[in-house]
């Protein structure tokens, strides 16, 4: 009698630890969720100021057509893009599409100067901030959760109900080397 009592009283503790764990993990999950869900809402505000960027830019310096194109093409694939990565790996390319954007703007004095355009220029260092920010928190959550995901025992009961690891949003390589400045 006291052995049955023994083992359903490690049964019960064990019941309640898979319930505990469980429910965190789903708790972590959807944080990551709702931070990614921040980050879109940002994007998708960068998203619809790159048409009046570009507008703007190529009043002053129409024959540009590649870099509009370019942009253009960069921007369609980012609002198409479809999960996490996909998004990450097509908001890079905008990034660095608008980068060139801006190359093109600076070599335009009459441009930089216009009301119209130094306000774009403000928004879009605004909406940088903010995604910067969001990509900041999405991370952080999404350590939580790969950490949560990851460590024994947790990692039994998370595989077995399908708690996957998440990718991190990273810069692209073309981000990370180190600027070359020359005088």
């Amino acid at each position: 009698m006291l052995a049955l009592l023994i083992l359903l009283a490690v049964l019960a503790v064990l019941v309640v630890w898979a319930v505990a764990t469980y429910n965190g993990l789903v708790k972590k999950r959807n944080i990551v969720d709702n931070s990614y869900s921040q980050i879109d809402v940002q994007l998708k505000q960068r998203h619809d100021l790159v048409p009046n960027l570009v507008e703007t830019v190529k009043g002053y310096a129409a024959h540009e057509s590649g870099v509009f194109q370019e942009v253009a093409e960069a921007r369609g694939a980012a609002m198409g893009a479809s999960g996490p990565a996909a998004a990450f790996a097509a908001e890079n390319v905008l990034t660095g599409a608008l980068g060139r954007l801006m190359a093109v703007a600076e070599a335009y004095p009459e441009l930089r100067a216009s009301e119209n355009f130094l306000k774009l220029q403000e928004e879009l260092g605004v909406l940088e901030k903010k995604i910067a920010v969001a990509r900041q928190l999405y991370n952080d959550t999404v350590l939580t959760y790969n950490n949560a995901v990851q460590v024994f025992p947790a990692s039994l009961l998370a595989s077995v109900f399908g708690f996957r690891k998440r990718e991190f949003f990273e810069a692209d390589a073309g981000d990370r080397a180190a600027a070359t400045v020359s005088f």
